[in-house]
């Protein structure tokens, strides 16, 4: 992971947990070229909004809460769909479908938010 994706969570990282408000993130060297916010309804009655962020570079962010706190989630490769990870934590989307998996729980294991589809 290069060196200002890392400093980048560690930004968001310490938003998150600040105890003052902060409207925005803003990272000067990323230049979004568009914004999608999307909720998804999952299995057993959860949902999810993820706020996709797109940079003109090509590269791709999710923000997304996991245990009520937002986590912001990198682009990585992917067999199919596209894969975002934030710490231990792994969004896994493809079309209009995601599951949310914790990487600490095994390469097999259940996802922790499963089956979810975006709402029209």
């Amino acid at each position: 992971m290069s060196k200002l994706i890392k400093s980048l969570c560690v930004v968001v990282t310490l938003l998150a947990t600040s105890t003052a408000s902060a409207d925005t993130l803003k990272v000067p060297q990323i230049q979004l070229a568009k914004t999608i916010t999307q909720t998804y309804q999952c299995a057993g009655g959860k949902s999810l909004q993820v706020m996709y962020l797109n940079a003109a570079n090509g590269q791709s962010f999710a923000l997304l809460p996991v245990d009520g706190k937002p986590l912001l989630f990198v682009d990585s490769m992917a067999a199919s769909g596209v894969r975002y990870q934030a710490g231990r934590y792994i969004w896994w989307s493809k079309g209009n479908r995601g599951d949310l998996y914790d990487a600490m729980q095994g390469e097999n294991a259940a996802p922790v938010v499963a089956g979810c589809s975006a709402s029209k």
